[in-house]
């Protein structure tokens, strides 16, 4: 059942700027896109499935984790890592939402998800959002065009495949489109290779690329709004985190039960800045190393009796370091090439 949102939290005083956009998200007073805002601070897509689906989704975003970089899991006011660190409710604090129903889109732009957010039964996924390394191209002198034009960024669904599981067998990608002059490009891609788990540097770049990710017509994004692509310039293409949203599109009525999400270019500020979430996020994972390193000894010991002990010892490899890292390291980087 919708559990009412708690009492303590509508009438805050904003603790930094990320937790201020939060607050008037709450209040339905900040609405638009929210590119440029809280600069330093990341920004955090949004998915919230039936619990029946949330093993399913957690094993697609293992096997992608560029389109689809896990950063947390939790409830509407309980999250696993330190992205918030003031209350807050998933349900109110961001600017606009959209509600699937058997894999189609049901309500766009909603305000609130206050009234079908059951807390028994619906997950929360936080995916990073390459919104979180706009403000350090723009210290760089590399301010993205939507961020200069105050419009949401462009996005488009492609034909890449990504890697298939459980209900989610026929997702592609979606990528987001910053234009860049061709000699920025290095330096660009030197400032997102440092925000890995927001996804990272660009999957493509140059005319070429929208051929290879099948996009049919630049000018029309299938999300977001056009920029100009101005002469001397290329498009440059990143995962994004609408790519849960059309894999559950894709998966049709597999779904069962009310999904939610953000409307795309509508995040979540998290109060967490990006240098502290990569100090925890490295600590996190050397002691869950530590950990699951006598898982390793245990696995190797186990599955040497089996009869193809090299394969047998990769698997069990795969799954310490699964648990260490919360990444499938054999499976590669993405779920395609481009």
């Amino acid at each position: 059942m919708a559990a009412p949102v708690p009492e303590d939290i509508t009438t805050e005083t904003p603790a930094n700027p990320a937790h201020a956009v939060r607050l008037l998200c709450r209040q339905n007073k900040f609405t638009a896109p929210s590119t440029g805002l809280a600069g330093g601070h990341i920004q955090a897509n949004l998915l919230v499935l039936p619990r029946a689906h949330a093993a399913d989704f957690h094993s697609f975003c293992l096997r992608n984790p560029v389109p689809c970089p896990l950063l947390a899991t939790g409830t509407a006011t309980s999250l696993s890592s330190p992205l918030i660190t003031t209350p807050f409710d998933l349900r109110t604090d961001i600017p606009r939402y959209n509600i699937y129903s058997a894999g189609k889109l049901i309500h766009a732009n909603e305000l609130s998800l206050a009234d079908v957010w059951d807390e028994t039964s619906h997950v929360a996924f936080l995916i990073g959002c390459s919104f979180s390394f706009d403000g350090a191209l723009a210290d760089a002198g590399l301010t993205p065009r939507h961020v200069e034009k105050q419009c949401n960024v462009s996005m488009y669904t492609t034909t890449q495949r990504l890697k298939p599981a459980g209900i989610f067998t026929d997702a592609t990608y979606v990528v987001s489109m910053r234009p860049y002059r061709l000699e920025d490009v290095e330096t660009v891609r030197s400032i997102a290779r440092r925000y890995s788990e927001m996804h990272g540097e660009p999957i493509g770049l140059g005319w070429e690329a929208v051929e290879v990710l099948g996009i049919k017509d630049l000018s029309n994004p299938d999300f977001g709004d056009p920029v100009e692509i101005m002469e001397g310039e290329v498009p440059v293409f990143w995962g994004c985190g609408v790519t849960p949203q059309n894999a559950v599109m894709r998966a049709g009525d597999q779904v069962k039960g009310t999904v939610m999400s953000h409307s795309p270019g509508h995040m979540l500020i998290c109060d967490v800045r990006e240098e502290e979430y990569s100090r925890w996020r490295t600590n996190h994972q050397y002691n869950e190393f530590v950990t699951s390193y006598h898982v390793h000894l245990h696995l190797e010991t186990v599955i040497r009796t089996k009869d193809n002990p090299k394969m047998q010892y990769k698997l069990g490899l795969t799954a310490a370091l699964v648990m260490a890292t919360g990444r499938d390291l054999f499976a590669g980087r993405d779920g395609t090439t481009v």
